[in-house]
C-alpha cells in the first residue's frame, strides 16, 4: 500500500500520524504535491486501484485564494489521471463533493441532477469529475466518480461544521456558528471508507458517478440539539456573521438518494447519526491538542 502525502517542512503525514504502527508499517509513503506530475507519477507506479483523495476542500478559503483549489484539485486530478493512463491502472476512484449540486432543485438529489456549483470549490470539483468521466469516455480508463454527502466523524479538522460545534461545546461554549438553516445528509466516516472498498471491487461502477449518502439530512441547528443530546445538555449559541458564506454562495440542502450505490456494490450506510456523534465527541475529548483554541478554521 502507497500514500502520497503533500510534502511540508514539518514532516506532517496528515490522518496517517493517527494510525497504530501495526498499520502505517504497510504503508509505503510518498512525500510531494498531487500538482507535480513527477510526485503522482511515482505515487501511481505500480498500483492496481488508486483512491484519489488529495483536494483543497475548505470553501471559506475558496473566497480567498480560487487560484489554489483550480490547481490542487482540477490540475492534480488531470496528473493523476495521465498518471494511471500511463501506468495502465486497473481501477481509480476519484472522489467527488455533494457541493457540486449547488442548493437541491429537488430532493431527494439523484445522480442525474444538474450540477451547479456556488463556490470555487465546488466549481473545481465539477471539473475534476467531469476530467474523470472524459478520460474514460476518451481513453477508456476505468474511472469511477464517488460522490459522498458530508463525511464526518474523529479525526475531521476544525474547518468542518461538526468538529466546530462539539470542540466549542467540551470547552463550555457559547457555540459560535454562521448560518443554522442549511440542511446536510452526514455520513459517518466507516461507511464511507466502506464505500469506496466497495466501489473499488465492482467492475460494473465503472465509467459511473456513485453517491455515498444516508438518504436523511438535518440542519446545522439540529447537529447543535443533537450534540447538546449526547453531552447531556443545552448548548447557547451565538450566530456571527464572518461565518456566514456569502449571498448566492450558501448550498441550503444536500440530500442523497443512495439506491444506485446499493444496486451497483450492496453497500448501504450502516452508523446512524447519534452514534456517529457519540463516536466523534469521545475520540475529539481524547484528542483535545488536534483542534486549535479557537475551535474554527476557515
Amino acid at each position: 500500500m502507497r500514500a502520497l502525502v503533500r510534502y511540508t517542512s514539518r514532516a506532517d503525514r496528515g490522518g496517517l500520524a493517527f494510525l497504530p504502527d501495526e498499520l502505517t508499517d504497510g504503508v509505503e509513503v510518498v512525500l510531494g504535491d498531487v500538482r507535480d506530475t513527477e510526485s503522482v507519477m511515482e505515487a501511481v507506479r505500480g498500483c492496481e486501484t488508486v483512491f484519489h483523495l488529495a483536494a483543497q476542500i475548505a470553501i471559506p478559503y475558496s473566497y480567498v485564494n480560487p487560484r489554489d483549489f483550480v490547481e490542487t484539485n482540477v490540475v492534480g486530478t488531470l496528473n493523476v489521471l495521465q498518471a494511471c493512463r500511463a501506468m495502465e491502472t486497473q481501477r481509480l476512484v476519484l472522489t467527488s463533493t455533494s457541493e457540486v449540486y449547488g442548493t437541491a432543485r429537488e430532493v431527494p438529489i439523484t445522480e442525474d441532477h444538474p450540477l451547479s456549483a456556488q463556490s470555487p470549490y465546488a466549481a473545481s470539483k465539477v471539473a475534476a469529475d467531469q476530467l474523470g468521466l472524459s478520460f474514460h469516455r476518451s481513453f477508456e480508463l476505468p474511472v469511477t466518480v464517488l460522490r459522498p454527502f458530508n463525511t464526518y466523524g474523529p479525526r475531521q479538522s476544525a474547518r468542518a461544521v461538526i468538529p466546530t460545534i462539539i470542540v466549542q461545546a467540551l470547552r463550555g461554549g457559547p457555540v459560535r456558528l454562521g448560518s443554522l438553516t442549511p440542511r446536510r445528509d452526514l455520513t459517518y466516516v466507516t461507511d464511507t471508507a466502506r464505500g469506496f472498498t466497495a466501489v473499488a471491487a465492482e467492475p460494473s461502477a465503472i465509467g459511473e458517478t456513485l453517491q455515498l449518502g444516508t438518504g436523511t439530512d438535518v440542519s446545522v441547528a439540529d447537529l447543535v440539539e443533537a450534540v447538546g443530546a449526547v453531552l447531556g445538555r443545552e448548548l447557547e449559541v451565538e450566530q456571527e456573521s464572518q461565518r456566514v458564506r456569502p449571498e448566492g454562495s450558501e448550498v441550503m440542502r444536500l440530500l442523497s438518494t443512495p439506491a444506485r450505490m446499493t444496486e451497483r456494490t450492496g453497500w448501504r450506510p450502516e452508523v446512524d447519526l447519534a452514534e456517529g456523534l457519540e463516536r466523534t465527541i469521545r475520540w475529539i475529548e481524547e484528542h483535545p491538542d488536534s483542534y486549535p483554541a479557537e475551535g474554527y478554521v476557515i
